[in-house]
């Protein structure tokens, strides 16, 4: 029987996508598409949710593109501005399970410095019994490392949590674990395998 449902955050509970900051920034939509597939790409990004610290990170891509280095800062200083708000009716889960009683958990990989600036916008992580940051631990999904910890920080066994994720390899890597996990592509998705399972 599932006991707890664990979350991933960005494009499962809020939404995320570098468009969302430098398409205020950069007019032009071919250069915006090259700057975020060749200058600060979700890749480059992937290595703050790693554990390197974001100010290397700039320093060192701003030496390498001089020309966009007020943009790669603004990747640091205006993060919050790539999470514009909740998945279409993601939350809503969240506060029927909390009625129901479920227990809450999240991994994300996120950065510590960015989560640092945006996990105080988003009261609704005071209701979650646990989150494990990627870039706090230096363990990032889809790394079994990274579920094996959550196991034994959220204190139950891997078949008693089921997990939602957009990202398939996250979801196979938890699976391999022996939990069950949710491939999250909608609200409407999810809340379709929490009713099967009883939990809403």
């Amino acid at each position: 029987m599932i006991q707890t449902v664990v979350f991933d955050v960005g494009r499962v509970l809020y939404q995320w996508d570098l468009r969302f900051l430098f398409g205020k920034l950069i007019a032009d939509k071919a250069q915006l598409e090259w700057f975020v597939t060749t200058v600060v790409t979700p890749e480059w990004h992937y290595q703050h949710a790693a554990g390197r610290p974001i100010a290397e990170m700039v320093a060192e891509r701003s030496a390498e593109f001089p020309d966009h280095a007020v943009l790669i800062e603004a990747y640091a200083a205006r993060f919050n501005e790539s999470i514009p708000g909740p998945v279409p009716g993601s939350l809503e889960l969240v506060e029927r399970l909390l009625e129901r009683g479920v227990p809450l958990h999240a991994i994300t990989n996120f950065g510590a410095d960015t989560w640092a600036g945006f996990r105080p916008t988003a009261p609704v992580f005071d209701r979650f019994r646990d989150i494990v940051v990627s870039g706090v631990e230096k363990l990032a999904k889809p790394d079994p490392a990274i579920y094996a910890l959550a196991e034994r920080r959220f204190g139950y066994r891997p078949e008693a949590m089921l997990f939602a994720d957009d990202s398939l390899p996250n979801v196979e890597a938890a699976r391999a674990r022996g939990w069950h996990a949710h491939h999250f592509s909608d609200a409407a998705g999810l809340e379709a395998e929490l009713l099967e399972h009883d939990l809403l």
